[in-house]
């Protein structure tokens, strides 16, 4: 079995003697040991074997061995959120008097940590302009460590060479961890380029149905050991439930990423012209100012379009409360269409020159496009818009 397809699907727990065909799930907190020598043994790292589900869980380690295998990863530790697998990895790698160079464009908790949680343990940082590449490097000092990046953005869409930024983390010696939550490994395999490390918010595509919450880091073995220390003994781990949800989610993901490229492609088409919007962004649409990049290095443009609502605010805020359909949260990923508003929400706790920056102005519109029928997503986006 080579396929990502096919091993998302059927890359398993080992099977019981009930001869399960689905894996069954593993509601356990604790694990027994068959004596006293065993226990000894696994806690000693002699014996491989599941003690807590802090630790390590049946299900969760199915998991692990699917999205480390969609990744071309070596290993992986799942957490509760996509935030906690993005603060785990930098903080158990990170130390007083590191520096962290990041990409300007990043989510809004991503920012909150680098501006004011990290600075409280003396670790600085610098925000780099994805449309700047040439400037990057001089901003890397003796002390930088770590390299942070999202590709696409959320929720600009700004891309990052990927190619280009592994040469620059390779030529520096520096830790490079990037954020593949709105592409999925079926669009873009960061590993194949340099990262060292590959973080996702598994809300979002990987369980894709706004059930449950979870977060993945999967890359090196050594990176991953260190980041495995500081969860278990700080206790971001991963339920055996949502784990279960999850690696069943994975079965369907490359089939439900394809419909929500082919409808975000669509909708970004029509949208294109409306006298309602001042610009539209979409990574395969060739007016996007990184077409070339994105046919590059993504299989696919994505489920999310992104607009920009002439009027500002108000205008933006019309055009919500007039949608009858689509999902008004902050969600995205979700086999139901969902708009937000960054502005007001998602990034509301950045100033407003911090928005300015990264291109969220007040009428920007995020679409996590859904996989209903594209006529009915198409339908109420525009007579919103013709209402505004």
């Amino acid at each position: 079995m080579s396929d990502k397809e096919t091993k998302a699907i059927r890359l398993q727990a080992k099977r019981s003697h009930n001869r399960e065909h689905s894996v069954p799930l593993y509601l356990t907190s604790s694990f027994l040991f068959e004596d006293a020598e065993q226990a000894r043994a696994v806690f000693a790292d002699e014996e491989e074997g599941n003690i807590y589900s802090r630790y390590s869980n049946p299900n969760v380690d199915e998991l692990l061995e699917k999205v480390c295998y969609l990744e071309k990863a070596e290993d992986g530790f799942a957490f509760a959120s996509g935030m906690a697998a993005v603060f785990s990895s930098m903080a158990a790698l990170l130390q007083a008097g590191d520096h962290v160079l990041s990409a300007r464009a990043v989510f809004g908790s991503t920012h909150q940590l680098l501006t004011k949680v990290f600075s409280k343990w003396g670790i600085t940082y610098s925000y780099a302009d994805a449309n700047a590449p040439e400037t990057w490097e001089s901003l890397i000092t003796p002390a930088t460590k770590m390299i942070v990046v999202e590709t696409p953005s959320n929720p600009g869409l700004e891309l990052i060479d990927l190619e280009w930024l592994g040469e620059l983390k390779k030529k520096h010696g520096l830790i490079l961890l990037v954020d593949n939550c709105f592409a999925t490994p079926i669009l873009q395999t960061p590993t194949d380029y340099g990262a060292d490390l590959v973080v996702h918010s598994a809300t979002k595509y990987m369980d894709g149905q706004g059930r449950v919450l979870g977060g993945l880091v999967v890359g090196y073995k050594e990176l991953i050991s260190e980041i495995r220390f500081f969860a278990r003994h700080t206790g971001p781990a991963m339920s055996p439930f949502n784990a279960w949800t999850i690696s069943k989610s994975l079965e369907t993901l490359s089939l439900r990423v394809e419909r929500h490229c082919e409808n975000a492609l669509k909708l970004a088409q029509v949208l294109e012209g409306n006298e309602a919007l001042e610009m539209v962004r979409y990574p395969f649409l060739p007016s996007f100012p990184q077409y070339e990049l994105a046919k590059k290095q993504m299989k696919q443009g994505g489920g999310i379009v992104t607009f920009a609502v002439k009027g500002g605010y108000d205008a933006a805020r019309k055009f919500i409360d007039n949608l009858k359909m689509i999902s008004i949260t902050s969600n995205l990923g979700d086999t139901r269409t969902i708009v937000t508003h960054p502005a007001s929400t998602t990034h509301s706790k950045l100033s407003e020159e911090e928005r300015q920056a990264t291109g969220i102005t007040p009428g920007l519109i995020r679409v996590s496009v859904g996989l209903e029928s594209i006529d009915d997503i198409i339908e109420d986006i525009t007579q919103a818009l013709a209402k505004v």
